[in-house]
């Protein structure tokens, strides 16, 4: 259990399959294509880096983390609607960074809609930067909509 700074009421824990019901209730409030039951208990089976963020003993939010040859990649980081516009979401990231390192990630990468302008802001203060662009990545009611790719550098002072 890593505790985030401040009171001990809010901290990460290993997601856990007992979880996936809370995930998908806020998965399914913030996306409108949101992940399936089974990709969530994929990440789970696999592996990956899965955390549970707690707030006041609340389940809040969630990331999966896939963290290989020094590299990380958030593949899905969500915080429930009602804790948002708070800070936490700041908060929530910078312990999920610091999980990373503590894996031995040099770097961060992942994915954020161009339309997610919350996000995209949030990313850009906590010191990503734009690598590319994934053309068509998500789906959207229209078609498709790109990827801004992001990465951050973990080796560096800042980060």
């Amino acid at each position: 259990m890593l505790s985030l700074t401040g009171p001990q009421v809010d901290y990460l824990r290993p997601l856990k399959t007992h979880d996936i019901p809370k995930v998908l209730t806020i998965e399914r409030q913030m996306y409108s294509y949101p992940w399936s039951e089974g990709i969530f208990k994929d990440c789970l089976k696999i592996g990956y880096s899965n955390w549970a963020f707690i707030k006041d003993g609340q389940f809040v939010g969630y990331v999966i983390l896939s963290v290989a040859v020094g590299e990380a990649h958030i593949l899905n980081i969500c915080l429930d609607p009602a804790y948002q516009g708070k800070g936490l979401g700041r908060q929530f990231l910078k312990e999920v960074l610091i999980i990373a390192k503590k894996k031995n990630a040099n770097s961060v990468f992942l994915e954020v809609r161009p339309s997610n302008t919350a996000a995209v802001q949030l990313y850009k203060t906590a010191g990503f930067k734009k690598i590319g662009k994934r053309k068509n990545y998500y789906p959207a009611a229209d078609g498709k909509e790109d990827a801004l790719v992001l990465s951050l550098d973990l080796t560096s002072d800042s980060a």
